[in-house]
């Protein structure tokens, strides 16, 4: 009688084994793809390629003041940062709508006339940004 009962235990046990062994590849295969999915997030480019608008935003420090008031002068440093992010617009805007940028005060419909103001020529012309256009 022994002997019966031990092949169905050896039975249970290996069928135990493999469906442990299958969780454990479903497992793999599920962080896998999460694994994947994140690489691309990490990867993937936004309007300022890699870089987060919210921290592009702390180098228009220089444009505070002209980014609250259109009658306040526009720094040679303000410039040149706009100029720089002006290279892709759409980073322009984002930054320029960013969290940062709203909780320092700037006011959008003002600093959507820094590049003008700046006398950039290469400045996107019309280019849309939210609810503002670029002059």
């Amino acid at each position: 009688m022994t002997l019966q009962v031990f092949p169905a235990f050896h039975q249970q046990t290996t069928y135990k084994k493999m469906e442990a062994s299958i969780k454990n590849i479903c497992l793999l295969g599920f962080v896998v793809v999460l694994v994947i999915g994140g690489l691309g997030e990490v990867n993937g480019a936004g309007e300022c390629g890699k870089a987060d608008p919210n921290m592009e935003a702390i180098k228009l420090a220089p444009c505070a003041s002209a980014a609250q008031d259109e009658n306040a002068s526009v720094s040679g440093g303000c410039c040149a940062a706009v100029k720089k992010l002006g290279q892709n617009p759409k980073c322009l805007c984002a930054v320029m709508l960013s969290n940062t940028a709203k909780s320092s005060g700037v006011k959008p419909e003002i600093a959507m006339t820094i590049p003008k103001r700046c006398n950039i020529a290469d400045r996107p012309v019309g280019y849309k940004c939210g609810a503002y256009t670029l002059p």
